[in-house]
Parts: structure tokens; C-alpha cells; sequence
């Protein structure tokens, strides 16, 4: 099957179940009116908050539509892949940024940066604005970036007279998940996610697969999930979770861990980076100032985080562009992080993203116990420092290709079965075997 009908079949995969929704670049009783379509993460809820300061100041109306993560993937794929026109703006990642740039989807950002005085694409983390380029030109902002390291109860491993390694591996967190695990105090070994969507569960469980020295696919596109690295990692993970983690952890995922872990209710918790401002942040979090933090723990390599961003960009089809980056550039401008810190506090800053934003006083002293574990992990996130072996295709969490959202969701959804204990690891990997090489024989057929 050629690319394009790979793609013409992801999205009408996406479009089932999709409802549609008014045209973008709309003209409202105001003035111009811009839809937004946006993931409805904590960070970003501040940003709605904050957006009546840019309606004042533009007299544009924004409208958002707001929808989980999974959800949200699929309505933007279906509306920016088809041309549909609904959005103006789009809350999308690195996974699909460079894939949709080279589609023709994506409105090239070079020229509106170019004319942006101030604005200071420069203060950019390399690695993130890398991963939203195409041809060495950005077609998507970062709000915020991020990679992934384990939080830890520092209280709780004192009081059990354990010491948390500057760099720990799997096998020495699964050895204090058991010793903390209190089920009589409420309080899980570890947390981590189970939820299906390959952003949810597939999103850490992929960086263990790779420390564990797995991939998905080998240079050729042989499928390997069913190889003996692949299923260790899958039984390390599986029976981790289940003997030490969360209770319904099939279900969990960074949203249900967070809420457990800021309650006191998990000793460790391995997830995206972004979570620290959470963990620190006294509105949200009966733990302020408990929790430590260290690097993704290994197996098999030198280091295991992922690296991904969420990011704004504009669909080409978007009626009023210059509306568009003008709320693009508000949403990702340094002084937005300033105006975050200051209504809601630093802890709530978007963080992983400017450099800059490593300079404020303010930021630092509120975030001195993660700000520079975060930048350290964002700096180590590449292919050669967590993947023992050459890959075919890009991405450290994912599988840089259009079929990956289909495919990481239907293996997410085994995985999170075998959690549940409906099904063995073996049958899950079996059949998500299947799945991918189904995908892989694709691509070695257009070698």
C-alpha cells in the first residue's frame, strides 16, 4: 500500500465518531472570531483563563474547543488531514508536526517569525524546536516541552530507610515499590499509567521496551514485539503495575496518576516531566516540597526519557492566518510565562520550552527541585542515548509514523487488557504482533 492510502485510511479511522463543529475564521458580533482546538491539560486551561486579556487587547473573539487527549487527536487529525477548515489554531505535537508539514497540512511559521520582532524563536530549546521543524523551518510552536523521570516520596523512603540512586534502574524502583507498597495506608508502590492510547500507556511503557532493548520495528520493518526484549519489558511492566501499582491501573493514566500521587496516595510515580508543577504546587498537591526527582531509570542504556512538546500550529486552510499567529504567538511569548507565574504562580509556568524561562528568579526558586532534572532530561532524550539498537523510523516514545496512532492504540489497549489481568502478556503481544506487521509489511514493500 502506498503512503497515501496509508494515510486516506488513518483518516477515516479518525473521522468515525467525529462530530463536526462551526467554520473557523468566523466573523462574530465582534469582530473576527478564531476557534481554537486545544487539549484540555491543566496548562492549558490557564491559558483559556488568561485569553480575555488577548480579546481585549485584539478585539478577536476566541472560542475553544477543548477535549481530552485522545480525543483531541482524533477530531484534529480528522479536521486538518481532510481540510475541513474548522480551526484556525491547532493544539498538536511532535509526532504529528513534521509528518503533516511534509503532508501540505501545516502552514509554514518561518514567514510570520521572520516579522515578529521580540518574539525570539532563538530562546527556543534546540531539541524542541528542532522537533517541530520540517526542512529546518517551524511549522508549529511549543507551548510547553517536556521528557520523563520518576517522581519519589522523599519522606517515605527516608521513613523506610531506603536511598534513592542519582540514576536507578527498573529493577531497583520495582525493588522499592514493594517495600513501600501500603495498602493498609492507602499508598501504591509506584504509579503508572494503563490506560489505553498510544499517548497514555504507550508513552512510558515504549521508553522501558526501548531500555529494556526492544524496538517496534528493526531496520528492515520486521514487527519485533513479540521478541525476547520486547516481552520482558512488557512482563517487567505488566507485573509491575499490578503487584505494586495503582488500583485500577487498566484506567489510569497521567491525569488519574497525578491525582493519586499529589494526594499522597502513590511512593513514586515515573511520568512526563510537566508533572512536577503539579507535585509543587499547593492548590493541587498535599505533598509540596516531599517529592525528588531523578532520571528515567534504565536497563540496558545509557539513559530512558522520552522528549515531546505540545505545540500550536495554524492548518493551512485557516481562513484568517494573521489572527491566527497573533494568538500563537501570545499563547508561546515569553511574556505569557511571566503572566502565568504571576496569576497563578511559578509552579503553574509552562515549563521545557525557553530557555529564558530558566532565568527568572521567581521560576527557579519555585521550581529548585525539578527545573533543572527537567532541562537535564529534555537535553538526553535522543535515539542514541535510550534505544540499544538503529531504528527505521523517528521518535523515542512513539513511532514517527501516520500509522502509529491506530496501531499504539490498539497494542495500548492490550497491554492495558494483560493489566487488567483479561488477557497473558503473551496473548497481548501476540496479537499486537499482528497488528504490526501488518503495518511493517507496508514499508518493506515501498523499500
Amino acid at each position: 500500500m502506498t503512503r497515501p492510502a496509508r494515510l486516506a485510511l488513518l483518516v477515516v479511522a479518525a473521522l468515525l465518531g467525529v462530530a463536526g463543529c462551526a467554520g473557523a475564521g468566523a466573523v462574530g458580533s465582534g469582530g473576527r472570531t478564531l476557534v481554537v482546538a486545544i487539549v484540555a491539560n491543566p496548562q492549558m486551561q490557564d491559558a483559556i483563563e488568561l485569553s480575555s486579556q488577548f480579546e481585549h487587547d485584539t478585539g478577536i473573539t476566541l472560542r475553544f474547543v477543548t477535549l481530552p487527549e485522545n480525543q483531541a487527536r482524533a477530531k484534529i487529525t480528522a479536521s486538518v488531514a481532510t481540510g475541513g477548515g474548522e480551526f484556525d489554531v491547532v493544539m498538536i505535537s511532535n509526532y504529528e508536526t513534521p509528518q503533516w508539514a511534509q503532508n501540505g497540512w501545516l502552514e509554514n511559521l518561518e514567514p510570520y517569525l521572520k516579522r515578529s520582532s521580540g518574539y525570539d524563536e532563538g530562546d527556543f530549546i534546540p531539541s524542541i524546536r528542532t522537533s517541530l521543524s520540517y526542512k529546518d523551518s517551524m511549522y508549529a510552536v511549543p507551548f510547553y516541552g517536556e521528557s520523563s523521570f520518576l517522581a519519589y516520596r522523599k519522606d517515605l523512603f527516608a521513613k523506610a530507610g531506603l536511598t534513592m540512586p542519582a540514576r536507578p534502574t527498573w529493577r531497583q524502583v520495582a525493588d522499592f515499590a514493594a517495600k513501600l507498597d501500603d495498602a493498609a495506608a492507602g499508598v501504591s508502590g509506584i504509579c503508572l499509567r494503563g490506560k489505553p492510547g498510544w499517548g497514555e500507556s504507550l508513552a512510558p511503557f515504549t521508553t522501558v521496551a526501548n531500555t529494556f532493548g526492544a524496538s517496534w520495528f528493526d531496520e528492515n520493518w520486521n514487527a519485533r514485539l513479540t521478541s525476547p526484549q520486547f516481552r520482558a519489558a512488557a512482563k517487567f511492566y505488566v507485573n509491575l503495575v499490578r503487584d505494586h501499582g495503582e488500583v485500577g491501573a487498566s484506567s489510569a493514566g497521567f491525569s488519574e496518576c497525578g491525582t493519586r500521587y499529589a494526594q499522597g496516595q502513590a511512593a513514586m510515580w515515573y511520568d512526563a516531566t510537566v508533572m512536577a508543577g503539579t507535585n509543587e504546587d499547593p492548590a493541587s498537591s498535599k505533598i509540596v516540597g516531599r517529592s525528588g526527582y531523578v532520571p528515567a531509570p534504565v536497563e540496558k542504556t545509557k539513559s530512558s526519557g522520552w522528549l515531546y512538546t505540545w505545540a500550536l500550529a495554524m492548518p493551512k486552510v485557516a481562513q484568517d492566518k494573521q489572527g491566527a499567529w497573533e494568538f500563537m504567538r501570545w499563547m508561546t511569548d515569553k511574556q505569557f510565562v511571566r503572566s502565568v507565574g504571576d496569576k497563578f504562580g511559578w509552579n503553574a509556568v509552562p515549563p521545557g520550552c525557553r530557555k529564558s524561562t530558566y532565568d527568572i528568579t521567581e521560576y527557579t526558586d519555585a521550581a529548585k527541585a525539578y527545573a533543572q532534572p527537567t532541562l537535564d532530561s529534555i537535553n538526553e532524550a535522543t535515539q542514541q542515548n535510550t534505544m540499544a539498537n538503529p531504528v527505521p523510523y523517528p521518535g523515542i516514545q512513539f513511532v514517527g509514523i501516520p500509522e502509529f496512532q491506530d496501531l499504539g492504540t490498539r497494542v495500548s489497549q492490550q497491554l492495558s487488557a494483560a493489566i487488567a489481568g483479561q488477557i497473558s502478556v503473551d496473548e497481548a503481544l501476540a496479537q499486537s504482533q499482528e497488528y504490526a506487521d501488518t503495518v511493517g509489511q507496508s514499508y518493506r514493500e515501498t523499500r
